[in-house]
């Protein structure tokens, strides 16, 4: 039988690799600094791309201030892509000595830019000071051993790339039961993201990564040329550069797992905002230089295709009924034996009974925005992007 056949193509590689990510996940230790009677002493560059973020700017800036790490040892610098609410004023009103605020030009050469965002970042490290560049969001709130951890990790271990965990804020008490379930859904989405950008760091099966917390050396920053080469690209600051870089240093990329470091940020408040981030975030899938992550990509894309099709399918065949069933069970229950683990490092176990009723939606979102990531448009803190 032809559906048969076709579902069995997909389903199989799919649970293999799922499979496969849980044991790159579990096989990742979790990082403990053993140097413990010699104190790092890297000088960090800790760099933020901020726009119109005077709701949160102040929080992150007092998580980095109150850090473990000798304020002699770190540098921030906020890079101001043309805020129209008070986030300079919120930002110039700290007065440590160690906070630098540098505003982003409009245009770039004579023409008008494309990527705002690697535009900031790469004109914070014209300027830096650090051996060590961490990007951060301004959303984001980081525990006081974050960058005393990714100093010592980057010097016990040599690494060139450090990739780091992200996670979402719980929803607030006051949110209605849309706003909840959103939310909710975009935590295990994104722990499952996480879970699999720590399995294939650890295995080297492809490059993954997220602004929001990651670090790489200046110096290797400027030996591949920075942004070039995607500085047109809207997206991929993070992912794009991680690219370039592991192609030249294939053996010192590495994950931190600690939750020493993880960044907690904020989930999208609204569908339309949550939406359009994920149409950000897959409008560069078809950039990516690594065959693998591209496969992987295209395989997971074409599955949730073909179980889409499939219960349509359903409604005009019960053979084709019992095949959606195999297929939607059989890929929740590999999902949910994957998650597991990983929900347990964030601490969100709690959200796990929320797994199944989210599976519909997220086959559908996932097909959205894959499809507007390649032919739409976007809308990202009020500009419109191709």
């Amino acid at each position: 039988m032809i559906i048969l056949s076709i579902s069995l193509l997909l389903l199989i590689p799919y649970i293999v690799l799922i499979l496969y990510y849980r044991q790159g996940w579990i096989s990742l230790k979790s990082y403990t600094p053993q140097r413990t009677n010699k104190k790092s002493t890297t000088f960090i560059s800790v760099v933020i791309a901020a726009r119109n973020e005077e709701k949160n700017i102040s929080t992150c800036i007092e998580t980095i201030l109150n850090q473990t790490y000798p304020a002699h040892f770190f540098e921030i610098i906020i890079v101001d892509d043309h805020s129209m609410d008070a986030t300079v004023e919120i930002v110039k009103s700290f007065t440590a000595p160690n906070i630098r605020i540098i505003k982003l030009d409009e245009m770039e050469g004579g023409q008008k830019l494309n990527s705002y965002k690697k535009k900031a970042i790469e004109t914070a490290i014209s300027i830096s000071r650090g051996n060590l560049i961490i990007t951060t969001d301004a959303d984001c709130i980081l525990k006081p051993g974050w960058l005393e951890n990714m100093a010592s990790f980057y010097e016990e271990r040599k690494t060139v790339f450090i990739a780091a965990p992200v996670v979402y804020n719980d929803p607030s008490p006051g949110d209605s039961i849309f706003k909840k379930f959103l939310k909710i859904f975009q935590s295990l989405d994104f722990i499952t993201l996480q879970g699999i950008t720590g399995a294939s760091v650890n295995k080297k099966i492809h490059s993954m990564c997220n602004g929001a917390n990651l670090a790489y050396e200046k110096k290797i920053f400027n030996e591949v040329e920075g942004f070039k080469g995607i500085d047109a690209i809207a997206s991929g600051d993070d992912m794009l550069l991680m690219h370039k870089i592991q192609e030249k240093y294939p053996e010192r990329i590495g994950y931190l797992k600690s939750t020493n470091v993880i960044a907690q940020t904020q989930a999208a408040e609204t569908f339309k905002e949550f939406m359009n981030q994920r149409i950000r975030w897959a409008s560069k899938a078809d950039k990516y230089t690594d065959p693998k992550i591209t496969a992987v990509l295209l395989l997971v894309y074409l599955l949730n295709a073909w179980i889409f099709f499939m219960s349509v399918y359903s409604f005009f065949s019960k053979s084709a009924f019992h095949i959606f069933l195999l297929l939607i069970i059989s890929k929740t229950l590999v999902e949910i034996f994957f998650i597991f683990p990983v929900a347990r490092f964030f601490n969100k176990q709690k959200l796990l009974w929320w797994f199944v009723p989210a599976q519909p939606f997220h086959i559908i979102y996932t097909l959205i925005a894959g499809w507007l990531g390649k032919f739409g448009n976007y809308s990202w803190k009020g500009r419109t992007v191709k």
